[in-house]
C-alpha cells in the first residue's frame, strides 16, 4: 500500500498509509492525515492516490507546499521522493496500490449417498431423495434444497443453492395431468344445442 513517512521537527517520524482517492493533510481534526505543526495550515494539501499514480496538490496553504525545493500548486509523486508542507518534511516510502480481492471458499457438501435401488440421498438432507440437478455445476439436491423464484405471469424458476443457475428435474419434467374437462374433450364429442335448434 502507498505509505508516507512524516519527519517531525523533534526528530521523530511516523508512517501513514494512504487510501485510494484524496487524502487531506493539515492541522485540522477533519483531515485524513493530521500534522500538528504551526507552519502547517488547517487544510494544507491533498495527496490523491489513483490507479498507479500519486498526485500532490496545495490547497491555498499559508506557508506553501514544496517539491525538490520549488513551491508547487500541483505535482506527481513517485516512490523515494520527498516534499515539504510548511516546515515538515514528508517522504514517499511507497506509491504502489495493492488492491486485494477477497476469496471466499464456499464449502461444498459431501457427495450424495447412493441407495441399493439406485436412488440417491441429498447431501444436505440425509433422509430426502435427490430429485433435481443443477444445469451448470451438476450438483444434485432434493426438493427442499431447490430455491423457487416465482414470477408474475411466468413459470416458476428453480435455482441451485450453490451457484444460482437453473435446476432440472432428474428424469425430465413430468407431463401435467389434465383435468376432468380435458378428459371429456379428448374422449367424448358433445354437440352443443342452442335455443334456436328444432326439437
Amino acid at each position: 500500500m502507498a505509505r508516507l513517512i512524516i519527519k517531525g521537527g523533534d526528530g521523530l517520524s511516523s508512517s501513514v498509509d494512504l487510501h485510494l482517492g484524496a487524502n487531506y493533510c493539515g492541522r485540522g481534526p477533519d483531515n485524513t492525515i493530521i500534522i500538528n505543526h504551526p507552519t502547517v495550515s488547517t487544510v494544507h494539501c491533498a495527496i490523491t492516490l489513483g490507479d498507479g499514480s500519486l498526485q500532490l496538490r496545495d490547497i491555498n496553504s499559508t506557508n506553501g507546499t514544496f517539491l525538490e525545493g520549488k513551491q508547487i500548486t500541483e505535482a506527481s509523486l513517485v516512490t523515494g521522493q520527498s516534499f515539504r508542507i510548511g516546515d515538515v518534511e514528508v517522504l514517499v516510502e511507497s506509491a504502489e496500490v495493492n488492491v486485494a480481492i477477497p476469496v471466499f471458499d464456499i464449502p461444498r457438501p459431501a457427495p450424495p449417498v447412493v441407495c441399493k435401488d439406485g436412488s440417491m440421498l441429498c447431501p444436505r438432507h440425509e433422509k430426502s431423495q435427490v430429485t433435481h440437478r443443477c444445469t451448470f455445476c451438476k450438483e444434485v439436491m432434493c426438493d427442499e434444497c431447490v430455491h423457487m423464484l416465482r414470477r408474475r405471469g411466468g413459470k416458476v424458476l428453480k435455482l441451485c443453492p450453490l451457484c444460482s443457475h437453473s435446476c432440472e428435474l432428474i428424469g425430465g419434467e413430468k407431463p401435467k395431468k389434465g383435468g376432468f374437462m380435458r378428459f371429456l374433450q379428448k374422449t367424448v364429442k358433445l354437440r352443443m344445442f342452442s335455443s334456436k335448434d328444432p326439437e
